[in-house]
């Protein structure tokens, strides 16, 4: 798996600024990322191609990495799922397709929903050079809060979509989502407290309505952590120049913290879970110490010690988000 975009979906991009005044792009993308982090929608963040450009160039790098990321986990541990059809639910300008098409090949069609019209257009001309499932793509006006008609697939995937939606409604949405899943369901948001609130509570739904948990977790009984203590997982991506313009930053590299859940309907042939890494490995000179969520249901330390030559042996590669061999 890697976090670059890929080469069509990153020269789509490029081509958005050309003749383009980099400064004034920056400038609208830090007026969108200070909305977004003050609790606003895309409803009103996103409302033009201008801001949609913006978006672009600030945010799509880091949630095409996280979902990247997820979906290459979800497969792993589902080798034998081939999805020949994905329903992208409030799609953005469509990352998450892109890195479903670079996880799994078979998908042949698809459909982008989205509320926000200048989302679907940009969706739309970055995948005029794209793979053909995109680029043929059906792309509905739809508010994810008022599930109305959405189609089956068997892949269906949710990026960075239910803080968008209120509380009072993410539980008919996530509910919507699950009867729109023929076979594999991916919800991706933010790794922060309140993100990690919204899969929690999208995971007891999903699990009282029959969905087996494929990841992260290794379980389906209650989470072990604890508040203030929260699950989440870290992305490192690249950083292009222009990139790094938007940002505001001179690191040629962006860390993306998110948190997900992928859930599969019973037919779906699974790998055993094993206990996975919740937090970056301890290393110092007697042992390596990995907190570990296990199938048994546990939050746990285990330590590794480096005189245990097979076990260090066994460890020492992992990092933060991988987990154990069976």
């Amino acid at each position: 798996m890697t976090p670059n975009l890929p080469a069509p979906l990153r020269l789509a991009a490029d081509r958005l600024m050309e003749g383009v005044a980099r400064a004034g792009v920056a400038e609208r993308a830090e007026r969108i990322s200070q909305a977004y982090r003050a609790g606003r929608g895309s409803a009103t963040v996103i409302k033009d191609a201008d801001d949609a450009q913006a978006y672009v160039l600030a945010r799509l790098p880091a949630t095409y990495a996280a979902c990247a990321r997820a979906f290459d986990e979800a497969a792993r541990l589902a080798p034998d799922f081939q999805p020949a059809s994905l329903l992208d639910a409030g799609a953005g300008p469509g990352g998450a397709g892109w890195a479903a098409l670079e996880t799994w090949i078979s998908l042949d069609r698809a459909i982008l929903l989205d509320s926000n019209r200048a989302f679907l257009a940009m969706a739309q001309t970055l995948a005029e050079g794209g793979p053909e499932p995109l680029a043929l793509a059906e792309r509905r006006i739809a508010d994810l809060a008022q599930p109305k008609d959405w189609p089956t697939a068997d892949l269906v995937v949710a990026s960075y979509a239910l803080a968008e939606i209120a509380p009072a409604a993410q539980r008919v949405t996530v509910s919507a989502l699950w009867a729109a899943c023929a076979g594999m369901l991916i919800l991706v948001e933010p790794g922060t407290p309140d993100g990690h609130a919204r899969i929690l509570a999208a995971r007891d739904l999903l699990i009282a309505e029959g969905a087996e948990i494929l990841a992260p977790c290794p379980h389906a009984q209650a989470c072990p952590l604890v508040a203030p203590d929260w699950c989440h997982f870290v992305q490192r991506l690249p950083r292009s120049r222009d990139h790094k313009l938007a940002k505001g930053a001179d690191s040629p590299f962006e860390d993306e913290k998110f948190i997900y859940l992928a859930v599969a309907r019973p037919h779906v042939a699974a790998q055993p879970r094993t206990a996975r890494v919740i937090a970056p490995p301890r290393t110092l000179k007697p042992a390596i110490t990995l907190k570990l969520c296990t199938p048994e249901g546990l939050a746990e330390h285990r330590d590794f010690p480096r005189r245990d030559k097979a076990a260090y042996a066994g460890v020492r590669r992992l990092d933060w988000g991988d987990t154990l061999e069976s």
